[in-house]
């Protein structure tokens, strides 16, 4: 206890001291400012003042300064200091700027806001240009509160969140810092260094704030935050806002600073509100405070984010750089709610210095050994924002908390009371935890897997699993099993696997399985379980056609390089036709009973679609994401999708070794798909898959090429690997074929713009389907529908309209969709 309690004061000290210039900013009522901007004049070394107006500015040499203390709505105050020792403490007090209209010209013609918003967009390239490259050092800080946590969350108790939930079940949940160093070149490249990453409650964890999620520049024409976001001095930003000059004032330097209040001419749109500073004559950004919706920004949990931008002037540079971001926020979901912030601060630039795209790899993001092990006086002397009461309460709490919990002791006093055995687990499945070792084992609910089919009737599976976590979960050993019974054909079968993860770098995995399973024909498993029971038991239709399937089978999946990855597969299967058991339903159709399970024919009754057969099976794809970038952290690699590139998937698969020698065969096949935005216009997205058999001409229909039907018109998932107004198996191939997918979602920019219907915040989709093979004439759909159908935050809805043509029009249908189905 003693040493604890040492511990903890020793901290708390650190925390409160070891500073080099540092202060309190305060308005002239004596009330703290928080974010304010300090900074050295001339140079980019500064910092910003924390939540209760305190500062910390790190300085080494011991020598004359001017210390520049900027922030919007006050006037810029500059202190001239001679130190000769540290600390050195500078306390300043802002004064509000004045801002008024006394010396603007109103021409009656033309809403002076706009004239300068007009000089502006015709600047925004050449200001953009003018930072070609640059190195940076780069600190981060995220912090999220909950406010009024539940005790559960649908069903799963929460706990008190890592120690971070007070009695009124509210706190930090999340608090974390990182140190970085930049290399950026236009247009894209960025390369960022984190020296060192500090997260609260997690001595060895590492930090996700990195520079490149909170890379928002205001001169490009959009901004990617959840949605495309248009900029107020984009090209076409007069068809999104509307300008008002709120009135001006003048910087230290004496530029006039034009504050201009950008208003969405419509409420829906993907835009911000707020105000933008623009100084005159250079026409360049002097400050931002914009908001936004999670309705705007298309994030549902979200109520409202703000971005606040500082820039600095170098005279040195004839520059404008941004200094400093926060990103502040608020979100609400489920009875839950909270707020946070993100805090970025940029310093001592090093402009244009020659960077080539040779500096630059696919690696965005690396870690510097040992950096989630510097100490407190590490981050005192580094951290440019001196933590709040709050943060300092949160590490200390937190860092001691993390010291109980990670004993054995404690974690078996918490693994006893949460395995003890309920009456209820019978019914819902139950987990047992060794916390400390790392493993757990446990069945699953055999509720939750109850199913209706024709030739099984109904059934319910149950699993049973163990799984050991190696190295903070970087490896694991996964073991498992599921028994499934029948209760119409009276069959019991069961299947077994153990999978292994090597590491978490390239993800290496490695699958035994076997036993005796029903697959669909189709192996994408086109309508789910829980679909075709409802339509067997309130329609009398049965659309999922099954087999039964005896195997045993070794699959190895693993990225050889960025951006290469391969899944490989090799296994016996003995396949037999499986035919209807029952015709149970609640409510039967008078013209209508249940088709055969052969999906050859719906009346083949009692006749099967292949003959019983064993094979052998051999199958290898390649997947390539081309430009891949990814983040390098030291306990894994995680991978970024580049949505300029397509994803090449080129695959083999061979059956061989069969007992009928007509069902061996070959097959090549390749897909290319890709998804991109257009600017404000929405996002693009295709899917184009081809392929050709080799010797199959009589091959088992098992394993022909089955394109994904619908003929529910319930949708569900993405849509672009499905023809939603086509039968099952009635395009089915043992021969070469052509299948496409594309999709436009405008994403509001058409229905936006539409009175009335922009208050709906639907989404108009349009899309096209086509399908080629050589023994049916092209088939094609085309759609036209309605997403983010839904009310408030909660919107999992979409109705389209579908017509089908093949030699002339087919037929039409409306497909009602579920987001979460």
């Amino acid at each position: 206890m003693k040493t604890k309690l040492l511990a903890t004061l020793t901290l708390l000290c650190t925390f409160l001291s070891f500073s080099q210039i540092k202060g309190t900013v305060t308005d002239d009522k004596n009330e703290p400012l928080p974010f304010v901007n300090i900074y050295i004049e001339n140079t980019y070394t500064g910092t910003t003042s924390n939540e209760d107006g305190n500062y910390e500015l790190n300085i080494s040499e011991t020598k004359d300064y001017t210390v520049v203390f900027q922030f919007l709505g006050y006037k810029t105050v500059k202190k001239r200091v001679e130190i000769s020792s540290f600390p050195y403490i500078l306390d300043a007090t802002l004064v509000e700027e004045e801002v008024s209209l006394n010396e603007v010209v109103i021409n009656s013609e033309e809403n002076p806001a706009n004239k300068i918003i007009r000089a502006a967009i015709a600047k925004r390239q050449e200001n953009l240009e003018k930072i070609n490259s640059y190195k940076a050092d780069f600190y981060s800080r995220g912090l999220i509160r909950i406010k009024d946590a539940p005790e559960k969350i649908l069903g799963t108790e929460i706990g008190d969140l890592g120690g971070g939930l007070d009695s009124t079940r509210s706190g930090v949940i999340y608090l974390s810092e990182t140190v970085s160093k930049l290399e950026f070149l236009r247009p894209n490249k960025l390369k960022e260094k984190i020296i060192a990453s500090k997260v609260s409650g997690d001595d060895n964890g590492f930090s996700f704030n990195n520079a490149i999620d909170v890379e928002f520049d205001l001169y490009e024409n959009t901004i990617e935050l959840g949605n495309q976001i248009i900029s107020p001095i984009a090209n076409n930003a007069f068809g999104y806002y509307r300008y008002k000059l709120e009135g001006v004032f003048y910087d230290d330097r004496g530029n006039l600073i034009n504050k201009i209040k950008a208003t969405p001419k419509r409420e829906n749109d993907p835009v911000f509100d707020g105000f933008i500073y623009i100084v005159e004559d250079q026409w360049t950004i002097y400050a931002a405070e914009l908001d936004i919706t999670g309705t705007q920004a298309r994030i549902p949990a979200v109520d409202k984010i703000t971005i606040t931008q500082n820039y600095s002037y170098s005279e040195t540079d004839k520059i404008w750089a941004k200094i400093s971001q926060n990103i502040d926020f608020k979100y609400g979901l489920f009875g839950i709610k909270g707020d946070g912030r993100f805090t970025a601060v940029y310093s001592n630039y090093e402009f244009n210095p020659g960077l080539t795209r040779k500096d630059f790899t696919r690696e965005i993001v690396s870690f510097a050994d040992e950096a989630n092990k510097k100490d407190s006086i590490f981050w005192k002397a580094t951290r440019p924002v001196p933590l709040t009461s709050e943060e300092i309460t949160d590490y200390i709490k937190k860092d001691s908390i993390q010291i109980v919990k990670d004993s054995k002791v404690y974690k078996d006093s918490v693994d006893t009371v949460k395995n003890k055995f309920k009456f209820g687990d019978i019914i819902g499945g139950y987990t047992y935890r060794n916390t400390y070792e790392n493993w757990s084992t446990g069945f699953t609910s055999p509720i939750q897997a109850i199913s209706f089919n024709t030739v099984q009737g109904w059934n319910a599976n149950v699993g049973v699993f163990y799984r050991k976590n190696y190295d903070d979960f970087e490896r694991f050993l996964t073991i498992g099993g599921n028994l499934n019974y029948g209760f119409s054909d009276d069959r019991l079968r069961g299947t077994a696997y153990a999978t292994y993860k090597f590491n978490n770098k390239s993800r290496p995995y490695l699958t035994v399985s076997g036993g005796v399973t029903t697959q669909q024909f189709n192996s994408s498993e086109p309508i789910s379980k829980l679909l075709n029971t409802a339509f067997s038991m309130f329609s009398e239709q049965n659309f999922m056609k099954i087999y039964e399937n005896s195997y045993a089978q070794a699959s190895y999946s693993n990225e050889l390089f960025n951006g290469f990855r391969i899944n490989t597969s090799l296994g016996y299967q003995r396949r037999q036709a499986l035919f209807n058991t029952t015709d149970q339903s609640w409510y039967p159709q008078e013209n209508r009973e249940y088709t055969s399970n052969n999906p050859l024919d719906e009346t083949a009754y009692g006749i099967a679609p292949f003959d019983t057969h064993n094979i052998m099976k051999f199958s290898i794809d390649a997947r390539i994401n081309f430009a891949q970038n990814y983040l390098s952290y030291p306990d894994g690699k995680f991978n970024l999708p580049n949505s300029k590139y397509p994803t090449l998937n080129i695959g083999y698969e061979k059956g061989f070794a069969s007992s009928v020698d007509d069902y061996n065969f070959d097959q090549v096949k390749i897909r290319v798909s890709q998804g991109f935005n257009i600017a404000d216009k929405g996002s693009f997205d295709y899917n184009i898959k081809a392929g050709k058999f080799f010797n199959a001409e009589d091959i088992a229909f098992v394993d022909y090429q089955h394109f994904n039907g619908n003929q529910t018109q319930i949708g569900s998932g993405s849509y672009l690997n499905v023809f939603n107004n086509l039968p099952y198996y009635a395009a089915s191939t043992n021969d070469s074929y052509l299948e496409m997918h594309a999709e436009h979602d405008f994403n509001g920019f058409l229905l936006g713009k539409v009175p009335l219907l922009k208050k709906l915040n639907f989404n108009l989709v349009v899309g096209a389907h086509a399908l080629a093979t050589p023994d049916n004439k092209p088939y094609q759909e085309y759609t036209v529908g309605l997403d983010n159908i839904g009310w408030g935050k909660f919107r999992f809805l979409r109705l389209d309209y579908v017509r089908s043509y093949q030699s002339g029009f087919q037929s039409d249908a409306i497909l009602f969709g579920l987001k979460f189905f």
